[in-house]
């Protein structure tokens, strides 16, 4: 069973459909019982959706820095999303 903050380390290739079949799984069943990883997920998802409706293409360095903002709330929260 995977941890909440291998979740996190993940969710970007998940959504990006850059996970193995057996790590898709294992995300997808620790995101079946775990309502916050779920719900960091799909907000995950809009927010990757929501960026290029915003003012066009995310630069490589606004990616940056919304992923490394995502990873500073995660260690601030314990590794729970």
């Amino acid at each position: 069973m995977l941890k909440c903050r291998e979740v996190v380390h993940q969710a970007d290739a998940l959504l990006a459909g850059e996970l193995s079949g057996r790590e898709r799984f294992a995300l997808r069943m620790h995101i079946i019982i775990c309502r916050h990883c779920r719900r960091y997920v799909r907000q995950f998802r809009h927010l990757l959706r929501a960026i290029p409706r915003m003012h066009g293409q995310a630069s490589e360095n606004e990616v940056r820095r919304v992923m490394t903002a995502l990873k500073n709330a995660d260690k601030s929260m314990g590794g729970q999303p």
